[in-house]
């Protein structure tokens, strides 16, 4: 056996005793295992907290408790479940998933990393986590946790995003996944990174891999892994016309499913900031509207461009909803909402207005 596999045998048996005495085993998808349950967390934990999770994680198994559930549930209800989440293309990707799974696979998941990770929105790390967790079978993975922990305990330098450093990390990832206990060696690996190793200030003192650890050997802990270089994003801009009507209904309108920023989630009409918002209603909406005041601008950043939003507060004149197409607008009563998605900027504009 060579030195890199007993040094990985050791590891292995290092991180599963402090799991066995300090790592998460209460965690809602740690309960009633099975394929639908690990991925739907681990789509939700992709760049999300556990305990920001933890309440949509639940609301989502109530309400769509099988995979054959999500298939057949309507876009709105899923992005209604999954607004406040972000990322919303991680909501659109499950359902094509699941819609997949039940017509390909007849409802079962597979259970091979390669098959898995065919799937939209399922990478080989996602794939690795159902095969481990849910299969119990070897399979290693790498999400942001994990690239933590090995970056600094290899003291593997240079940004995880990039190529040959990826390849690095995946190379110990596989070196360290043992054969038996896979999905407690899985779970612990996460713990540790979310628990132990953080981001900033990690508690070495704790950590069970702290003796061999490269970088807490250097006092270097915080210079691993390598940051993102930084790149300067471009700004875009628009009003968003909120339009009430005499019951204060707010007017929504959904954005296409296909592509582009909120596919499929609901939002106030967008509009060029040199427009006029009063006759864009008129010409476009077919609403005689009054400018009742303009709210002062804020940004909404995505992860590649700034977003200047201009929010403007209109009235309706008269009642001519009836007018809207039912398939693209709606009157929303913030008061007694309806389950749908909404944007992020929605949202807070929505708080705003109560």
């Amino acid at each position: 056996m060579d030195a890199l596999n007993r040094r990985a045998i050791d590891i292995a048996a290092r991180v599963l005793t402090w799991f066995d005495r300090h790592g998460r085993k209460h965690l809602p998808w740690q309960q009633d295992i099975s394929p639908y349950r690990v991925w739907v967390s681990e789509i939700m934990l992709q760049q999300t907290q556990v305990q920001t999770v933890i309440p949509y994680y639940q609301r989502f198994m109530q309400a769509l408790p099988t995979v054959q559930a999500l298939a057949a549930a309507s876009e709105d209800e899923v992005l209604h479940l999954w607004t406040g989440l972000g990322y919303y293309s991680r909501a659109r990707n499950l359902q094509r998933t699941a819609q997949i799974i039940c017509e390909r696979w007849r409802g079962e998941f597979p259970q091979d990393v390669e098959s898995l990770s065919e799937l939209p929105g399922i990478g080989r790390s996602t794939a690795g986590a159902i095969v481990a967790i849910a299969f119990r079978q070897r399979a290693a993975i790498l999400d942001g946790n994990v690239k933590r922990v090995l970056a600094r305990f290899h003291a593997v330098g240079g940004y995880p995003g990039e190529t040959a450093v990826a390849k690095t990390l995946w190379d110990f990832a596989e070196a360290h996944t043992p054969e038996q206990r896979v999905a407690d060696y899985t779970q612990a690996m996460m713990d540790l990174g979310a628990t132990l190793c953080t981001r900033t200030k990690p508690a070495c003192p704790l950590c069970p891999l702290a003796d061999d650890c490269a970088a807490h050997r250097l006092g270097s802990v915080a210079q691993f892994p390598g940051k993102k270089p930084k790149k300067i994003l471009p700004v875009k801009s628009a009003q968003m016309l909120i339009v009430s009507d005499r019951d204060n209904q707010i007017l929504l309108e959904k954005r296409p499913s296909a592509g582009g920023i909120w596919a499929g989630l609901w939002v106030f009409p967008q509009i060029d900031p040199a427009l006029d918002p009063v006759a864009y209603c008129a010409d476009q909406l077919r609403l005689e509207v009054d400018l009742l005041e303009r709210w002062h601008d804020y940004r909404h950043t995505f992860s590649h461009y700034h977003f200047d939003i201009a929010p403007v507060r209109l009235s309706l004149r008269r009642d001519t909803s009836a007018i809207m197409e039912p398939s693209r607008h709606l009157w929303y009563d913030p008061q007694a909402p309806v389950a749908i998605g909404l944007a992020a900027p929605v949202i807070k504009l929505l708080a705003n207005l109560r």
